[in-house]
């Protein structure tokens, strides 16, 4: 592994569903908000919907866009073998450099050039399109100008608590804890899954 110094800075979390309207109706349910329209991933054939958490992080629910053309490898965030409910599939980080990051973390991928509308920006994905430590290694993304998070309506929810939980969760946390300095994300010991704890203007519901 590499031995470069990066910082992490949590940037969005991703919902998963079936379908994009699964996905949609699971969050908007769960935090009782309704989510602002997003667009199109023409390199993964997927699409989505946002939701802001603040000035400088969002969550997005994304699916198989059902008439867009397959892509030439994998899909990310493991959408090629999804099953079943909607749910919150993986976690993203901002770095300032991808290159420095992925020297650091090469496990998180292969950075990829992707852009939707005129938003810009790099991202680590891996080659089978689903992340490390079944799927809980942070996902990486580099923005090249403005961010999707600057474009949101502000929506009252924001991020309490995140859960990483893994049976080998303190390797986990060991592996990234140089470069990660966030009080609200915990590593947990128990099967691989996440669970978000969102403020919302109706109190505090738990995301999964």
């Amino acid at each position: 592994m590499g031995d470069t110094m990066v910082t992490l800075e949590f940037d969005h979390l991703a919902v998963a569903g079936e379908t994009l309207g699964a996905a949609a109706a699971h969050v908007e349910a769960t935090l009782g908000t309704r989510l602002s329209d997003g667009g199109r991933h023409a390199r993964f054939a997927t699409w989505n919907r946002l939701l802001s958490l603040g000035p400088a992080e969002y969550l997005e629910v994304i699916a198989v866009h059902p008439e867009a053309p397959p892509p030439a490898g994998a899909r990310w965030f493991g959408l090629d073998g999804f099953h079943g409910p909607a749910r919150l599939q993986a976690w993203i980080c901002r770095v300032a450099d991808l290159d420095a990051a992925l020297a650091a973390l090469p496990e998180a991928g292969q950075a990829v050039d992707l852009a939707r509308g005129d938003l810009r920006w790099r991202m680590a994905v891996p080659e089978n399109g689903l992340a490390a430590w079944d799927g809980l290694f942070p996902a990486l993304i580099e923005w090249q100008g403005p961010r999707a998070a600057d474009r949101l309506a502000e929506s009252g929810c924001g991020l309490r608590a995140l859960d990483l939980c893994h049976p080998e969760a303190g390797a986990l946390a060991a592996r990234l804890a140089p470069h990660l300095d966030d009080p609200r994300i915990a590593f947990r010991e128990g099967r691989p899954g996440l669970r978000a704890w969102i403020d919302t203007p109706r109190g505090v519901r738990q995301l999964a």
